[in-house]
Parts: structure tokens; C-alpha cells; sequence
């Protein structure tokens, strides 16, 4: 398999001497540098042992954390609060929004190895347009809970049966200002996370049983794209 994204290009496969000889065809067309096993690819560090890879983004979250000017910040255990949903229309409109949106934007990359962000992340996203001191504070917590668990991660490891199995839930009507539902799932291959989704439903549904049909139908898809 080869993921190329600009200059940049992952190489792998089961069989060392066809991966050799690969990088040497590609090496007499173009000026390659091989950088040996992969252990850090745009934000995400690779680290291994005998059976399984893990990845992270701490540095990535190191960085973030230093930009924003929150390494000082006391973690927390939840990126969230229970209760009262988030609406539009919370805390007062803030000055200078544009910090808000370069914070959500740095978490959005985040969940690409961290799926226990992507609720909140999803949450948070929906008020880029006119953001308030509520959502800022509600992006701060993120935060915290980010500095107490900087490198947790994904971890990829050896299973003895590769079948699919997908979970979904939803929360019906959640969204105060238009009722709309939010609907996640995880799909595993073997023993191991593969996809994850968290976002609002594009519909009103009229009940929890329409809302979690649909969160079906979506699991259903991406489990029928990842089998395709």
C-alpha cells in the first residue's frame, strides 16, 4: 500500500524484499530520501513493540496547548459537562472569534487519533459562525482535558479473526435550537478501532426510534464502504 500526500510517502506492506525493490523503482524515476521505519508522519507519532503500533499526536497537542497559551491550565477528566445542551444563543458574543475557530480547527485534526474528541469537537464546530464566551469556555475544558491525557491515542494491534463489527447510538432531539439529533458510531476491524463518527443529523426525526434508524443506516454504510 502507498499513501502519498505532497512530497511526503508511506510505504508498506507484508513482504520486506518487494518493498525494497518498489523503493528502488520509484528512486531511479525520482530523488527519494527513505527515512527508514515510519515513526512520525504530519503530526502523528508512530511507536511500536512486537505485536501491535500506537498512535498519537502528543507532540501535536504540546504544540497546540503552547500556542493558545494553556500548558498552565489544571486538567480535567471529561472534554465536557452533563446537563443543559449548548445553544447559539449562550454567553455573550465574543470580540474576537477568530481564536475560538483556530482552536476548533487545531482539535479537528486531533480526531484523527483521538475519537473520544469527536463529540465535543463535532459540538463545538457548530458555533464557528458567531462564537460566545460560553463556547470558549466550553473549548477550554477541551483543553484541559487534553493536558491531563496528551499522549493517549490509537492502538492498532494483532487479532487472530478480522470481522467488522460496528456501535451506534443517538440522542434523540438534543440540539436545543432546532431540535435536531446527533448520531455516532465506531466500527472495528478485529480487535481494532477503524472509523468513528459523531455529528448532528441532517433531519429532524420525529422520534428516538426514527433518530437511531438512521444512525443505523449510516454505520451500515461506511461498514459496506470499508467491506468494497
Amino acid at each position: 500500500m502507498v499513501l502519498i500526500y505532497v512530497g511526503d510517502i508511506i510505504v508498506t506492506g507484508n513482504n520486506t524484499l518487494l518493498l525494497k525493490q518498489f523503493i528502488s523503482q520509484l528512486n531511479t524515476k525520482f530523488a527519494l530520501k527513505d527515512l527508514g521505519p515510519l515513526h512520525f508522519f504530519f503530526g502523528i507519532e508512530v511507536h511500536r513493540d512486537e505485536s501491535s503500533l500506537y498512535l498519537n499526536q502528543g507532540k501535536y497537542v504540546k504544540e497546540l496547548l503552547s500556542r493558545t497559551g494553556m500548558l498552565h491550565l489544571k486538567p480535567c477528566q471529561t472534554p465536557m459537562t452533563t446537563g443543559k445542551s449548548q445553544s447559539k444563543f449562550d454567553g455573550e458574543p465574543l470580540q474576537n472569534p477568530t481564536e475560538y475557530r483556530s482552536i476548533i480547527g487545531g482539535l479537528q485534526y486531533l480526531t484523527h487519533t483521538r475519537p473520544d474528541l469527536s463529540f465535543a469537537v463535532n459540538k463545538l464546530s457548530l458555533f464557528l459562525q458567531a462564537p460566545t464566551s460560553a463556547h470558549w469556555s466550553a473549548a477550554k475544558r477541551v483543553l484541559r482535558y487534553l493536558k491531563g491525557m496528551i499522549n493517549h491515542g490509537l492502538h492498532i494491534k494483532f487479532a487472530n479473526h478480522l470481522s467488522l463489527r460496528g456501535y451506534l447510538d443517538s440522542d434523540w432531539a438534543c440540539y436545543p435550537d432546532d431540535r435536531r439529533s446527533v448520531a455516532g458510531y465506531c466500527v472495528y476491524l478485529g480487535d481494532t478501532l477503524v472509523s468513528w463518527s459523531s455529528k448532528k443529523q441532517v433531519v429532524v426525526s420525529r422520534s428516538s426510534t426514527e433518530s437511531e434508524y438512521r444512525a443505523l443506516a449510516h454505520v451500515l454504510a461506511e461498514i459496506s464502504w470499508i467491506t468494497s
